[in-house]
Protein backbone atom coordinates (compact mmCIF):
# COMPACT_ATOMS: atom_id res chain seq x y z
CA UNK A 1 0.00 0.00 0.00
CA UNK A 2 2.93 2.34 0.61
CA UNK A 3 3.91 2.09 -3.07
CA UNK A 4 0.32 2.68 -4.17
CA UNK A 5 -0.03 5.76 -1.98
CA UNK A 6 3.24 7.20 -3.23
CA UNK A 7 2.39 6.59 -6.86
CA UNK A 8 -1.17 7.86 -6.70
CA UNK A 9 -0.01 11.46 -6.40
CA UNK A 10 1.69 11.23 -9.78
CA UNK A 11 -1.59 10.38 -11.48
CA UNK A 12 -2.60 14.02 -11.02
CA UNK A 13 0.04 14.89 -13.60
CA UNK A 14 -0.75 12.02 -15.92
CA UNK A 15 -3.31 9.33 -15.23
CA UNK A 16 -1.06 6.46 -16.26
CA UNK A 17 2.13 7.91 -14.87
CA UNK A 18 2.02 5.61 -11.91
CA UNK A 19 1.38 1.99 -12.64
CA UNK A 20 1.07 0.52 -9.19
CA UNK A 21 0.73 -2.94 -7.77
CA UNK A 22 -2.25 -5.15 -8.52
CA UNK A 23 -5.60 -4.91 -6.68
CA UNK A 24 -6.51 -2.60 -5.16
CA UNK A 25 -3.99 -0.76 -7.32
CA UNK A 26 -5.61 -1.35 -10.70
CA UNK A 27 -9.07 -1.80 -12.19
CA UNK A 28 -9.87 -3.19 -15.62
CA UNK A 29 -13.22 -3.49 -17.35
CA UNK A 30 -15.72 -1.94 -19.71
CA UNK A 31 -17.22 1.47 -19.05
CA UNK A 32 -20.93 1.36 -18.26
CA UNK A 33 -21.35 5.06 -17.60
CA UNK A 34 -19.49 8.13 -16.35
CA UNK A 35 -21.76 10.53 -14.48
CA UNK A 36 -21.27 13.07 -11.70
CA UNK A 37 -17.55 12.25 -11.49
CA UNK A 38 -18.32 8.58 -10.84
CA UNK A 39 -17.36 5.75 -13.16
CA UNK A 40 -19.35 2.54 -13.27
CA UNK A 41 -17.09 -0.20 -14.60
CA UNK A 42 -18.18 -3.70 -15.64
CA UNK A 43 -15.52 -6.18 -14.56
CA UNK A 44 -14.48 -9.42 -16.26
CA UNK A 45 -16.60 -11.49 -13.88
CA UNK A 46 -19.73 -9.56 -14.86
CA UNK A 47 -19.98 -7.55 -11.66
CA UNK A 48 -19.82 -3.74 -11.60
CA UNK A 49 -17.60 -1.40 -9.60
CA UNK A 50 -18.27 2.23 -8.73
CA UNK A 51 -15.10 4.33 -8.84
CA UNK A 52 -15.06 7.95 -7.69
CA UNK A 53 -13.18 10.25 -10.07
CA UNK A 54 -11.21 13.30 -8.97
CA UNK A 55 -12.67 16.62 -10.11
CA UNK A 56 -9.75 17.07 -12.51
CA UNK A 57 -9.76 13.50 -13.84
CA UNK A 58 -8.08 12.94 -17.17
CA UNK A 59 -8.14 10.48 -20.03
CA UNK A 60 -5.10 8.79 -21.53
CA UNK A 61 -5.11 7.16 -24.95
CA UNK A 62 -2.80 4.22 -25.56
CA UNK A 63 -1.67 4.44 -29.18
CA UNK A 64 0.11 1.51 -30.84
CA UNK A 65 3.66 2.37 -31.92
CA UNK A 66 6.58 0.52 -33.41
CA UNK A 67 9.04 -1.13 -31.06
CA UNK A 68 11.58 1.23 -32.67
CA UNK A 69 9.97 3.98 -30.58
CA UNK A 70 11.83 2.53 -27.60
CA UNK A 71 15.23 4.17 -27.59
CA UNK A 72 18.00 4.65 -25.02
CA UNK A 73 16.66 7.19 -22.54
CA UNK A 74 13.00 6.21 -23.03
CA UNK A 75 11.04 5.69 -19.82
CA UNK A 76 8.85 2.62 -20.12
CA UNK A 77 6.68 0.27 -18.17
CA UNK A 78 6.40 -3.38 -19.11
CA UNK A 79 4.38 -6.24 -17.73
CA UNK A 80 6.80 -9.12 -17.99
CA UNK A 81 7.30 -12.74 -17.10
CA UNK A 82 10.50 -13.54 -15.20
CA UNK A 83 12.63 -16.18 -16.94
CA UNK A 84 14.78 -18.90 -15.40
CA UNK A 85 17.94 -17.06 -16.42
CA UNK A 86 16.93 -13.98 -14.42
CA UNK A 87 15.80 -11.91 -17.39
CA UNK A 88 12.27 -10.81 -18.25
CA UNK A 89 10.04 -11.44 -21.26
CA UNK A 90 7.56 -8.66 -22.05
CA UNK A 91 3.83 -9.23 -22.29
CA UNK A 92 3.31 -5.59 -23.30
CA UNK A 93 5.23 -2.31 -23.24
CA UNK A 94 3.88 1.19 -22.59
CA UNK A 95 6.08 4.18 -23.36
CA UNK A 96 5.64 7.19 -21.09
CA UNK A 97 5.56 10.78 -22.35
CA UNK A 98 8.89 12.64 -22.35
CA UNK A 99 9.75 13.88 -18.88
CA UNK A 100 7.35 11.57 -17.04
CA UNK A 101 8.99 9.14 -14.63
CA UNK A 102 6.90 7.41 -12.02
CA UNK A 103 6.27 3.98 -10.61
CA UNK A 104 9.94 3.12 -10.97
CA UNK A 105 10.83 -0.35 -9.85
CA UNK A 106 10.14 -4.04 -10.29
CA UNK A 107 7.10 -5.45 -8.49
CA UNK A 108 4.24 -7.93 -8.62
CA UNK A 109 1.60 -7.53 -11.31
CA UNK A 110 -1.56 -9.41 -12.18
CA UNK A 111 -1.71 -9.55 -15.98
CA UNK A 112 -0.76 -13.23 -15.76
CA UNK A 113 0.02 -15.47 -12.84
CA UNK A 114 3.59 -14.79 -11.75
CA UNK A 115 3.95 -11.65 -13.86
CA UNK A 116 5.84 -8.55 -12.76
CA UNK A 117 5.75 -4.87 -13.68
CA UNK A 118 9.02 -3.13 -14.44
CA UNK A 119 9.11 0.65 -14.84
CA UNK A 120 12.42 2.24 -15.65
CA UNK A 121 14.76 4.03 -18.00
CA UNK A 122 16.00 2.20 -21.07
CA UNK A 123 19.74 1.95 -21.53
CA UNK A 124 21.24 -0.28 -24.21
CA UNK A 125 18.87 -1.50 -26.94
CA UNK A 126 19.84 -4.52 -29.04
CA UNK A 127 17.93 -6.15 -31.88
CA UNK A 128 18.10 -9.94 -32.07
CA UNK A 129 16.31 -12.86 -33.62
CA UNK A 130 14.14 -13.27 -30.53
CA UNK A 131 13.06 -9.63 -30.46
CA UNK A 132 14.37 -6.42 -28.96
CA UNK A 133 16.67 -6.67 -25.93
CA UNK A 134 16.34 -3.83 -23.44
CA UNK A 135 18.48 -2.86 -20.49
CA UNK A 136 16.04 -1.20 -18.06
CA UNK A 137 17.30 0.51 -14.92
CA UNK A 138 15.47 1.87 -11.89
CA UNK A 139 16.52 2.86 -8.37
CA UNK A 140 18.30 -0.08 -6.74
CA UNK A 141 18.02 -2.36 -9.72
CA UNK A 142 18.31 -3.26 -13.38
CA UNK A 143 16.55 -5.74 -15.66
CA UNK A 144 17.44 -7.31 -18.98
CA UNK A 145 14.15 -7.62 -20.82
CA UNK A 146 13.26 -9.18 -24.16
CA UNK A 147 10.39 -7.66 -26.15
CA UNK A 148 9.26 -10.46 -28.48
CA UNK A 149 7.88 -9.69 -31.94
CA UNK A 150 4.15 -8.88 -31.98
CA UNK A 151 4.03 -7.89 -28.29
CA UNK A 152 1.81 -4.78 -27.94
CA UNK A 153 3.81 -1.56 -27.65
CA UNK A 154 1.80 1.59 -26.92
CA UNK A 155 2.56 5.28 -26.37
CA UNK A 156 0.70 7.03 -23.56
CA UNK A 157 -0.92 10.20 -24.93
CA UNK A 158 -3.50 12.66 -23.55
CA UNK A 159 -7.12 12.31 -24.66
CA UNK A 160 -10.52 13.94 -24.32
CA UNK A 161 -13.02 12.98 -21.63
CA UNK A 162 -15.53 12.15 -24.36
CA UNK A 163 -13.48 9.03 -25.12
CA UNK A 164 -14.52 7.56 -21.76
CA UNK A 165 -17.85 6.39 -23.14
CA UNK A 166 -20.08 3.37 -22.52
CA UNK A 167 -18.82 0.14 -24.06
CA UNK A 168 -15.16 1.22 -24.07
CA UNK A 169 -12.53 -0.98 -22.42
CA UNK A 170 -10.67 0.91 -19.70
CA UNK A 171 -7.74 0.60 -17.33
CA UNK A 172 -7.41 2.64 -14.13
CA UNK A 173 -5.00 3.17 -11.30
CA UNK A 174 -7.16 3.15 -8.17
CA UNK A 175 -6.70 3.76 -4.48
CA UNK A 176 -8.94 2.61 -1.65
CA UNK A 177 -10.66 5.34 0.33
CA UNK A 178 -11.00 5.26 4.13
CA UNK A 179 -14.66 4.37 3.53
CA UNK A 180 -13.62 1.31 1.54
CA UNK A 181 -14.58 2.64 -1.89
CA UNK A 182 -12.22 3.16 -4.81
CA UNK A 183 -11.11 6.42 -6.39
CA UNK A 184 -8.97 7.41 -9.36
CA UNK A 185 -7.57 10.46 -11.12
CA UNK A 186 -7.71 9.10 -14.64
CA UNK A 187 -9.02 6.61 -17.16
CA UNK A 188 -6.87 4.95 -19.82
CA UNK A 189 -8.42 3.69 -23.04
CA UNK A 190 -6.97 2.11 -26.15
CA UNK A 191 -6.94 3.95 -29.45
CA UNK A 192 -10.17 3.33 -31.40
CA UNK A 193 -11.60 1.37 -28.50
CA UNK A 194 -8.83 -1.24 -28.25
CA UNK A 195 -8.36 -3.00 -24.92
CA UNK A 196 -5.48 -1.48 -22.89
CA UNK A 197 -2.74 -4.13 -22.95
CA UNK A 198 -1.55 -3.77 -19.37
Amino acid sequence: MKKIAALAAAILLFPLAALAQAPPGVARGVIVVVANDTLTLKLADGSTEQIALAKDWKVSVLKPVSVDTIQPGSFIGTAEMPQKDGTGRSLEVHVFPPGVKAGEGHYDWDLKQGSKMTNGTVGKVTASGTGRQLQVSYPNGERQITVPPNVPVVQITPGERTLAKPGTAAFLIVVKNPSGGLSSNGIAVGENGAVPPM
